[in-house]
């Protein structure tokens, strides 16, 4: 059998967390790839004679690694897609941001274009800067709100794009390179949708962003 590119850090009745590696779509765009994560997930619950369909209840991009949560079901999945709505799932990020930034902590307010409703609309995020390093600093990133690559889109607009990013911002422009952004989605806080306890996981650094902080940034600035 094919070794599991993804980890269960979690799994009820009900819910399923699951730590995503990069490189992995978590459902097919319109050129219907297979061996999404979704695909893979339901392959395994069947595997197991699990009788439940695995439904993500946010997204991650192909490129960002980290947690995520999926639901056992349409009717768990839209009470945790609630709990989203209402801005009560805190999500933390870290991200290796170019150049740097100052302040140690920061928000930014500025309006994301939302092509499904036609219009741009309302984003935040607040950030913390944990370290600066030559050429790049590492933030702690929460999204209070979730728009579709929102993090990516707001570091971009204060001048300070993630490492990696060539969507947003152009890789000649800056020293740095990375093969793919520079992001990770760190801890998922929630309360259970039907217990109600409180849920809370984390997520370590995976080996390629390790690897760059260990041969890339050997003298800190501060």
């Amino acid at each position: 059998m094919e070794k599991k590119r993804y980890s269960i850090v979690y799994e009820d009745e009900h819910l399923m967390v699951i730590d995503k590696p990069s490189g992995m779509l978590v459902i097919p765009t319109p050129k219907k790839e297979t061996n999404t994560l979704t695909d893979l997930l339901n392959r395994d619950l069947d595997l197991r004679g699990i009788e439940a369909n695995a439904y993500p209840c946010h997204r991650l991009d192909r490129e960002t690694s980290g947690l995520m949560v999926y639901a056992k079901g349409k009717s768990i999945q839209r009470l945790m897609m609630d709990e989203f709505k209402k801005r009560a799932v805190k999500k933390t990020y870290i991200a290796f941001a170019q150049g740097t930034v100052q302040g140690s902590f920061g928000t930014i307010t500025r309006n994301i274009y939302d092509k499904n409703k036609g219009r741009s609309i309302p984003a935040l995020t607040k950030y913390k800067v944990t370290e600066r390093n030559r050429g790049f600093s590492v933030l702690e990133v929460e999204p209070v709100t979730g728009r579709t690559n929102q993090i990516r889109i707001h570091l971009k607009a204060i001048g300070h794009p993630i490492v990696g990013e060539s969507v947003y911002a152009f890789r000649k422009d800056y020293k740095l390179r990375f093969k793919r952004v520079a992001l990770h989605a760190k801890r998922l806080e929630f309360k259970h949708p039907m217990t109600r306890g409180r849920m809370v996981f984390d997520s370590p650094l995976p080996s390629d962003m390790r690897d760059f902080l260990l041969t890339i940034n050997d003298k800190k600035v501060c």
